[in-house]
């Protein structure tokens, strides 16, 4: 779901994690996009998505947030794209496929 979301905004996801709890995602996205944005897109259109696929989760969080109110961004600076690579590379279970995106 993600992924889809990300090509329909034009986005490129260079490697991502996802864990039970959270998301890590390395995207490439072009200047013109703001990432709270992105973030919004991916928050609301996965919640709404899983929320009618699974009607109990509905019931769960029924006028409350499925996903945390905020957000970590790294921005290109002093952390290169090798860093956190092998950053995400510490997530990857033993035996894992080598795609850009990892289910933990």
């Amino acid at each position: 779901m993600l992924i889809q979301i990300c090509e329909a905004e034009e986005v490129e996801i260079l490697k991502g994690v996802v864990s039970s709890d959270h998301v890590h995602m390395h995207i490439e996205y072009s200047p013109r996009q703001s990432i709270s944005f992105l973030v919004k897109q991916m928050k609301g259109r996965s919640s709404r998505k899983l929320q009618q696929e699974f009607p109990q989760l509905s019931k769960m969080y029924w006028g409350k947030h499925f996903w945390a109110t905020g957000y970590g961004a790294w921005s290109t600076g002093n952390i290169t794209d090798e860093m956190f690579n092998e950053y995400l590379e510490h997530h990857r279970k033993p035996n894992s496929d080598n795609s850009n995106f990892i289910l933990e």
